[in-house]
Protein backbone atom coordinates (compact mmCIF):
# COMPACT_ATOMS: atom_id res chain seq x y z
CA UNK A 1 0.00 0.00 0.00
CA UNK A 2 1.59 3.66 -0.84
CA UNK A 3 1.76 6.00 1.57
CA UNK A 4 -0.09 8.98 0.80
CA UNK A 5 0.69 12.71 1.22
CA UNK A 6 -1.42 13.37 3.77
CA UNK A 7 0.01 10.98 6.39
CA UNK A 8 2.89 13.68 6.91
CA UNK A 9 0.07 16.10 8.24
CA UNK A 10 -2.40 13.55 10.14
CA UNK A 11 1.03 12.35 12.25
CA UNK A 12 1.47 16.17 13.09
CA UNK A 13 -1.96 17.11 13.69
CA UNK A 14 -1.60 13.71 16.01
CA UNK A 15 0.94 15.16 17.62
CA UNK A 16 -0.71 18.61 18.04
CA UNK A 17 -3.42 17.04 19.66
CA UNK A 18 -1.45 15.49 22.32
CA UNK A 19 0.05 18.81 22.86
CA UNK A 20 -3.88 20.68 24.07
CA UNK A 21 -4.25 20.01 27.82
CA UNK A 22 -0.52 21.22 28.68
CA UNK A 23 -1.89 24.60 28.07
CA UNK A 24 -0.22 27.98 27.35
CA UNK A 25 2.21 28.02 30.17
CA UNK A 26 4.03 24.93 28.63
CA UNK A 27 3.09 25.26 24.04
CA UNK A 28 2.47 22.35 21.86
CA UNK A 29 5.38 24.14 19.77
CA UNK A 30 7.95 23.82 22.52
CA UNK A 31 6.81 20.28 22.59
CA UNK A 32 7.55 19.43 18.97
CA UNK A 33 10.86 20.94 19.24
CA UNK A 34 12.43 18.33 21.48
CA UNK A 35 11.42 15.80 18.80
CA UNK A 36 14.10 16.33 16.60
CA UNK A 37 14.80 12.90 14.19
CA UNK A 38 15.70 13.08 10.45
CA UNK A 39 11.80 12.75 9.15
CA UNK A 40 10.74 15.20 11.40
CA UNK A 41 13.52 17.68 9.76
CA UNK A 42 12.67 16.97 6.56
CA UNK A 43 9.64 17.36 6.97
CA UNK A 44 10.28 20.68 8.42
CA UNK A 45 12.51 21.59 5.22
CA UNK A 46 9.91 20.92 3.12
CA UNK A 47 7.17 22.45 4.29
CA UNK A 48 9.54 25.47 4.07
CA UNK A 49 10.15 25.47 0.51
CA UNK A 50 7.02 24.20 -0.06
CA UNK A 51 5.68 27.85 1.83
CA UNK A 52 8.25 29.76 0.04
CA UNK A 53 7.12 28.17 -3.23
CA UNK A 54 3.52 29.42 -2.63
CA UNK A 55 3.70 32.90 -0.86
CA UNK A 56 4.87 36.01 -3.28
CA UNK A 57 8.38 36.97 -3.63
CA UNK A 58 8.51 39.07 0.07
CA UNK A 59 9.56 42.41 -1.81
CA UNK A 60 7.99 44.45 1.37
CA UNK A 61 8.23 44.44 5.17
CA UNK A 62 4.59 43.75 5.50
CA UNK A 63 4.47 40.65 2.93
CA UNK A 64 8.20 39.63 4.67
CA UNK A 65 6.56 39.47 7.99
CA UNK A 66 3.85 37.77 7.05
CA UNK A 67 6.57 35.15 5.44
CA UNK A 68 8.41 35.16 8.55
CA UNK A 69 4.92 34.81 10.83
CA UNK A 70 3.92 31.83 8.47
CA UNK A 71 7.01 29.80 9.57
CA UNK A 72 6.24 30.33 12.97
CA UNK A 73 3.32 28.92 12.81
CA UNK A 74 4.31 25.87 11.08
CA UNK A 75 6.91 25.32 14.01
CA UNK A 76 9.94 26.58 11.90
CA UNK A 77 11.24 28.78 14.76
CA UNK A 78 14.84 28.59 14.17
CA UNK A 79 14.42 29.41 10.21
CA UNK A 80 12.41 32.33 11.22
CA UNK A 81 15.39 33.58 13.51
CA UNK A 82 17.13 33.55 10.29
CA UNK A 83 14.83 35.27 8.12
CA UNK A 84 14.40 37.99 11.19
CA UNK A 85 17.89 38.60 11.13
CA UNK A 86 17.48 39.01 7.03
CA UNK A 87 14.74 41.10 7.74
CA UNK A 88 16.34 43.71 10.25
CA UNK A 89 19.26 44.07 8.35
CA UNK A 90 17.35 45.19 5.05
CA UNK A 91 14.30 46.97 6.91
CA UNK A 92 15.64 47.64 10.62
CA UNK A 93 14.51 46.60 13.86
CA UNK A 94 10.71 46.94 14.60
CA UNK A 95 8.01 45.66 17.60
CA UNK A 96 6.99 43.33 15.25
CA UNK A 97 10.29 41.82 14.62
CA UNK A 98 11.30 42.15 18.48
CA UNK A 99 8.18 39.91 19.39
CA UNK A 100 8.48 37.41 16.52
CA UNK A 101 12.39 36.88 17.85
CA UNK A 102 11.11 36.57 21.34
CA UNK A 103 8.66 34.16 20.69
CA UNK A 104 11.46 31.89 18.51
CA UNK A 105 13.94 32.47 21.26
CA UNK A 106 11.21 30.80 23.77
CA UNK A 107 10.66 28.24 21.30
CA UNK A 108 13.89 27.37 20.75
CA UNK A 109 14.51 27.20 24.31
CA UNK A 110 16.86 30.30 24.73
CA UNK A 111 15.15 31.88 27.81
CA UNK A 112 17.56 34.24 28.59
CA UNK A 113 17.89 36.02 25.25
CA UNK A 114 14.13 35.55 25.05
CA UNK A 115 12.94 37.43 28.20
CA UNK A 116 15.65 40.15 27.32
CA UNK A 117 13.77 40.42 23.76
CA UNK A 118 9.92 40.22 25.77
CA UNK A 119 11.55 43.14 28.05
CA UNK A 120 12.19 45.12 24.89
CA UNK A 121 8.63 45.92 24.15
CA UNK A 122 7.56 47.04 27.22
CA UNK A 123 7.30 50.64 26.07
CA UNK A 124 5.70 49.55 22.77
CA UNK A 125 2.37 49.39 21.64
CA UNK A 126 2.83 45.11 21.96
CA UNK A 127 3.56 45.87 25.67
CA UNK A 128 0.44 43.21 26.14
CA UNK A 129 2.40 40.69 24.45
CA UNK A 130 5.60 41.34 25.97
CA UNK A 131 4.06 40.55 29.81
CA UNK A 132 2.71 37.44 28.39
CA UNK A 133 5.55 36.24 26.95
CA UNK A 134 7.38 37.09 30.69
CA UNK A 135 4.20 35.27 31.83
CA UNK A 136 4.94 32.07 29.51
CA UNK A 137 8.43 31.84 30.47
CA UNK A 138 7.83 31.75 34.37
CA UNK A 139 5.47 29.52 34.07
CA UNK A 140 7.77 27.15 31.92
CA UNK A 141 10.52 27.52 34.48
CA UNK A 142 7.67 27.07 37.72
CA UNK A 143 6.95 30.32 38.61
CA UNK A 144 3.14 30.82 38.74
CA UNK A 145 3.45 33.50 41.20
CA UNK A 146 5.53 35.44 38.55
CA UNK A 147 3.52 33.85 35.67
CA UNK A 148 0.23 35.01 37.22
CA UNK A 149 1.40 38.62 37.99
CA UNK A 150 2.55 38.88 34.36
CA UNK A 151 -0.66 37.56 32.94
CA UNK A 152 -2.37 39.99 34.83
CA UNK A 153 -0.97 42.89 33.58
CA UNK A 154 -0.93 41.81 30.06
CA UNK A 155 -4.86 41.21 30.35
CA UNK A 156 -5.01 44.56 31.89
CA UNK A 157 -3.58 45.87 29.31
CA UNK A 158 -5.59 43.63 26.27
CA UNK A 159 -8.73 42.85 27.87
CA UNK A 160 -9.84 40.37 25.28
CA UNK A 161 -7.28 38.10 24.48
CA UNK A 162 -8.90 35.14 25.33
CA UNK A 163 -5.03 33.15 25.08
CA UNK A 164 -3.75 35.62 27.56
CA UNK A 165 -6.81 35.13 30.04
CA UNK A 166 -6.86 31.26 29.73
CA UNK A 167 -2.84 31.73 30.59
CA UNK A 168 -3.91 33.43 33.79
CA UNK A 169 -6.66 31.13 34.97
CA UNK A 170 -4.12 28.21 34.59
CA UNK A 171 -1.14 29.88 36.22
CA UNK A 172 -3.97 30.95 39.50
CA UNK A 173 -5.40 27.00 39.30
CA UNK A 174 -1.35 26.02 39.42
CA UNK A 175 -0.73 28.42 42.20
CA UNK A 176 -4.07 26.35 44.11
CA UNK A 177 -6.52 29.53 44.11
CA UNK A 178 -9.29 27.51 42.06
CA UNK A 179 -11.96 30.33 42.92
CA UNK A 180 -9.17 32.87 41.55
CA UNK A 181 -9.18 31.32 38.30
CA UNK A 182 -13.13 31.00 37.41
CA UNK A 183 -13.53 34.35 35.79
CA UNK A 184 -10.81 34.93 33.93
CA UNK A 185 -10.87 31.00 32.45
CA UNK A 186 -14.68 32.11 31.90
CA UNK A 187 -14.14 35.06 29.83
CA UNK A 188 -11.75 33.52 27.82
CA UNK A 189 -13.74 30.49 26.86
CA UNK A 190 -16.61 32.62 25.46
CA UNK A 191 -14.57 35.01 23.88
CA UNK A 192 -12.59 31.78 21.87
CA UNK A 193 -15.51 29.58 21.65
CA UNK A 194 -14.31 26.12 20.25
CA UNK A 195 -10.45 26.78 21.44
CA UNK A 196 -9.26 23.38 22.09
CA UNK A 197 -6.76 24.20 24.26
CA UNK A 198 -9.04 26.69 26.41
CA UNK A 199 -11.53 23.95 26.44
CA UNK A 200 -8.97 21.59 28.23
CA UNK A 201 -8.51 24.34 30.67
CA UNK A 202 -12.13 24.34 31.46
CA UNK A 203 -12.31 20.89 32.09
CA UNK A 204 -9.20 20.90 34.52
CA UNK A 205 -11.21 24.27 36.28
CA UNK A 206 -14.21 21.61 36.32
CA UNK A 207 -12.49 18.93 38.03
CA UNK A 208 -10.66 20.43 40.28
CA UNK A 209 -13.86 22.55 41.38
CA UNK A 210 -15.40 19.42 42.69
CA UNK A 211 -17.55 19.19 39.33
CA UNK A 212 -16.80 16.07 38.12
CA UNK A 213 -19.59 15.31 35.93
CA UNK A 214 -19.35 18.34 34.01
CA UNK A 215 -15.78 18.07 33.67
CA UNK A 216 -16.68 14.17 32.63
CA UNK A 217 -18.98 15.59 30.31
CA UNK A 218 -17.04 18.23 28.27
CA UNK A 219 -14.00 15.92 27.83
CA UNK A 220 -16.36 13.37 26.43
CA UNK A 221 -17.83 16.20 23.97
CA UNK A 222 -14.66 17.61 22.67
CA UNK A 223 -13.17 13.91 22.60
CA UNK A 224 -9.96 14.22 23.53
CA UNK A 225 -7.34 12.17 23.38
CA UNK A 226 -6.47 9.63 26.17
CA UNK A 227 -2.51 11.55 26.45
CA UNK A 228 -4.81 14.81 26.76
CA UNK A 229 -7.45 13.30 29.66
CA UNK A 230 -4.31 11.87 31.48
CA UNK A 231 -2.27 15.37 31.19
CA UNK A 232 -5.43 16.87 32.92
CA UNK A 233 -5.85 14.77 34.89
CA UNK A 234 -2.16 15.14 36.29
CA UNK A 235 -2.01 18.51 36.64
CA UNK A 236 -5.65 18.25 38.49
CA UNK A 237 -3.54 16.54 41.13
CA UNK A 238 -0.62 19.28 41.35
CA UNK A 239 -3.62 21.67 41.67
CA UNK A 240 -5.35 20.19 44.25
CA UNK A 241 -2.18 19.29 46.23
CA UNK A 242 -1.31 23.43 45.66
CA UNK A 243 -4.48 23.90 47.01
CA UNK A 244 -4.09 22.18 50.38
CA UNK A 245 -0.86 23.94 50.32
CA UNK A 246 -2.30 27.37 50.07
CA UNK A 247 -5.38 26.95 52.48
CA UNK A 248 -3.03 25.48 55.14
CA UNK A 249 -0.78 28.47 54.51
CA UNK A 250 -3.75 31.02 55.24
CA UNK A 251 -4.95 28.75 58.23
CA UNK A 252 -2.14 29.16 59.78
CA UNK A 253 -1.53 32.96 59.08
CA UNK A 254 -5.19 33.16 60.47
CA UNK A 255 -4.08 31.56 63.44
CA UNK A 256 -1.10 33.50 64.19
CA UNK A 257 -2.34 36.36 64.11
CA UNK A 258 -5.67 35.41 66.86
CA UNK A 259 -2.53 34.10 68.88
CA UNK A 260 -0.88 37.63 67.92
CA UNK A 261 -4.22 39.20 69.45
CA UNK A 262 -4.88 37.51 72.45
CA UNK A 263 -1.60 37.26 73.89
CA UNK A 264 -0.17 40.28 75.59
CA UNK A 265 3.53 39.99 77.00
CA UNK A 266 3.77 40.83 80.89
CA UNK A 267 6.04 44.07 79.99
CA UNK A 268 3.61 45.12 77.58
CA UNK A 269 0.58 44.77 80.22
CA UNK A 270 2.53 46.73 82.78
CA UNK A 271 3.37 49.60 79.86
CA UNK A 272 -0.54 49.82 79.31
CA UNK A 273 -1.63 49.67 82.92
CA UNK A 274 0.86 52.35 83.59
CA UNK A 275 -0.23 54.65 80.52
CA UNK A 276 -3.62 54.91 81.47
CA UNK A 277 -2.38 55.92 85.31
CA UNK A 278 -0.13 58.35 83.73
CA UNK A 279 -3.66 59.44 81.28
CA UNK A 280 -5.36 60.18 84.75
CA UNK A 281 -2.81 61.41 86.82
CA UNK A 282 -3.34 65.42 85.95
CA UNK A 283 -6.82 64.60 87.94
CA UNK A 284 -5.43 62.43 90.79
CA UNK A 285 -3.22 65.14 91.57
CA UNK A 286 -6.06 67.83 91.68
CA UNK A 287 -7.82 65.19 93.58
CA UNK A 288 -4.96 64.76 95.52
CA UNK A 289 -4.49 68.47 96.09
CA UNK A 290 -8.03 69.00 97.98
CA UNK A 291 -7.64 66.45 100.07
CA UNK A 292 -3.82 67.56 101.62
CA UNK A 293 -5.17 71.17 101.73
CA UNK A 294 -8.54 70.53 103.91
CA UNK A 295 -7.04 69.42 107.11
CA UNK A 296 -4.56 72.69 106.94
CA UNK A 297 -7.86 74.85 105.98
CA UNK A 298 -9.36 73.59 108.94
CA UNK A 299 -6.72 74.03 111.35
CA UNK A 300 -6.74 77.36 110.62
CA UNK A 301 -9.92 77.90 111.68
CA UNK A 302 -9.79 76.07 114.42
CA UNK A 303 -6.32 78.28 115.66
CA UNK A 304 -8.39 81.56 115.18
Amino acid sequence: MKTTAIEPRVRALTLIAACVALTALAGCASKMESGYGVGIQAEREAALRQLQQKADAPDSPGMYLALIDRMQSQGLFYASLAHIDAYEKQYGSTPDTVLLRADALRQTDQAQASAAAYMKLMDTPLAARGYRGIGLLAGSAGDFAKASESFDTASRLQPTDALTLSDLAYARLRLGDIAGARVPLMKAAELAQGNLKILSNVALFLLVDGQSAAAQGLIAQQKFSPEVQQAIRTDAQRINAAAGQASRARAATVAAATTERAYVPVSRAHQTVESLLNAQLPLTQTLGNEVSERPVKQAQMVAR
